[in-house]
Parts: structure tokens; sequence; C-alpha cells
């Protein structure tokens, strides 16, 4: 497998709002705060250095939310990135709040996201937030209350873009009535694709689709398995041949692997120089 000195470039881009280019291999914060995505990492230090040789690796397109840590990830971007580079996009989300490691709650008041909002901006050290993703739609408040309360902050030059994360079709459609909706973000791998009609609809509309939990290969990658059999031919990782397919799979995908690990990472963004023949995507395709 060929390697440069920025792989992530080698996944292409994708013009997130029709203005905004990223280079299609991401990087999820998620994982950098301590278990149940709560309170500081193991190893700050190292959670630092995963950001900066993300950077480094070509990565220009930070996913994170304000419920990571809660603020951890988003001060960890700061710390390890500010001042941001030119061209460096840096996304987060507000909607879900935090009791405790493993716990989310809902929350889509509009005085809540507003107040989340500015502090996203504070801990991040922005002016202005390059992609605002509503982190899950509040059954208690009307979809348009949500949506509208981020298209205010819009209107003010307080983020660039709105996306929505883990939505249906129908929801994107009814959010779109109120504001326009650049990219979504759902469960979705190699494995488990039930969010598939989405994917299709954001491929026609050329939204942004950022697929959540993109390496769980499973039985896949098991012994005699087609991810395994196809890595050992690429000199590559399963994982690697995940990312690949997701890749492959739609123009508008923007996969966000995550790690706390500066050796997993190298791996992971490694995976954008990988070439699936048509025969080997629809192997995979086809093997769940």
């Amino acid at each position: 497998m060929p390697t440069t000195a920025q792989p992530a470039q080698a996944a292409g881009t994708f013009l997130l709002g029709g203005d905004l280019p990223v280079n299609r291999m991401g990087y999820g914060t998620m994982q950098l705060p301590g278990p149940g995505v709560w309170g500081d990492p193991k190893d700050p230090d190292e959670a630092v250095r995963v950001l900066r040789r993300a950077v480094e690796l070509g990565v220009n397109f930070f996913d994170t939310a304000d419920s990571y840590g809660p603020v951890v990830a988003e001060q960890l971007l700061k710390t390890a990135l500010h001042p941001y580079a030119d061209g460096l996009v840096i996304a987060t989300k507000a909607g879900l709040s935090r009791q405790g490691p493993g716990k989310w709650w809902p929350i889509g008041r509009p005085e809540y996201l507003r107040q989340q909002a500015e502090l996203s901006l504070r801990n991040l050290g922005l002016d202005r937030i390059d992609l605002f993703q509503l982190h899950r739609i509040d059954p208690q408040v009307p979809l348009e209350d949500q949506v509208g309360t981020l298209k205010q902050l819009q209107d003010e030059g307080k983020i660039r873009h709105i996306g929505l994360s883990e939505v249906s079709v129908a929801e994107v459609q009814a959010a779109q009535k109120v504001a326009t909706i650049v990219s979504v973000q759902n469960l979705y791998n190699l494995s488990k694709r039930t969010a598939e009609e989405l994917l299709d609809f954001s491929t026609s509309n050329n939204i942004g689709f950022i697929p959540w939990f993109p390496l769980a290969t499973g039985a896949l990658a098991a012994g005699d398995g087609p991810l395994a059999t196809l890595a050992k031919e690429h000199d590559a990782s399963p994982s690697q041949l995940a990312l690949a397919w997701l890749l492959r799979r739609s123009p508008v995908m923007l996969p966000i692997p995550g790690t706390s690990s500066v050796a997993h990472l190298e791996d992971n963004v490694r995976a954008a120089e990988i070439e699936l023949s048509d025969e080997e995507f629809d192997t995979l395709t086809k093997a769940v």
C-alpha cells in the first residue's frame, strides 16, 4: 500500500455546504475523554499528540461535541490546535446533556441550544463555528424550534453551517423547511447499514454523510472472513479496508474514525490510500 506524508488527502475532498472544502478522511474526538466519554483523558499529552499528528497526516475536518467529557474534547482541540491553521474545519454538536459516564439525555430547548453554542465558541476559541450539529432531536420540543434556534445563530454569524445527527429522511426534509441542512451524522459501517436510505438521500442531495462508529467490522474481520482475506492482499488491516469501503460507498461520505492512540490514528488515516476494485467493493458489500 503506498504511503505519503499526508495520506488523508488521498480520500479526496468534499465541499461542505457547497463552499467549505474538507478532506473526506476526518477525525472524531469522542474517544479522547475518559471512560464513558466522561472526564479527562488517561494521558492528556497523548491526546494532544493525536490531534496534532492528525493535522500532519492531512486531516482538516475534526468532529467534536459539547457533551464529550463534557467540554473536555472541545478544550483539547483548542489546546492542541489553536490558533487554527487556514482550512481547518471544526464541527461540534449540542443537544445531549450528560449526567455521568455513559449517560446521555436529549435537550433541545432553544435557550439551552443557544447557551451551548456560546460555550462551544469559548471552549474552542472560535468566533464562528464552521458546522454546528443538533446532536439529537428532543422529542419534547418542536423540531422547527430546535432547528430555528440554529438558524438564528447562523443569521447572527455565530455558526456557518447546520447539521443533524441520528435522523431519518423525513426529519431532514422537515428541518430543511426551516434551514439549509448541509450534513447528517448517523450510525453506519460495513456491518450495520440501517441508515442506507438516509445515505442515498444525502448522496442525491449533496449532503455530507458523517458515519459514526465506522469501524465495527465484527465477524467479517475474523479468520477467513472477506475483510481479513482482502486485508492480506492489500497488506492492510481489516479496519483500513472497512474505512476504504466507506469512502468508496459514496462521494458524500466523511468518515471520522477516532482513537486516543497516535499509532491507531496513523493506521486509520492511511486507509484513504487504499483503492478497492469494483469486484472487491462488491464482495464486501454483499458479505453482510
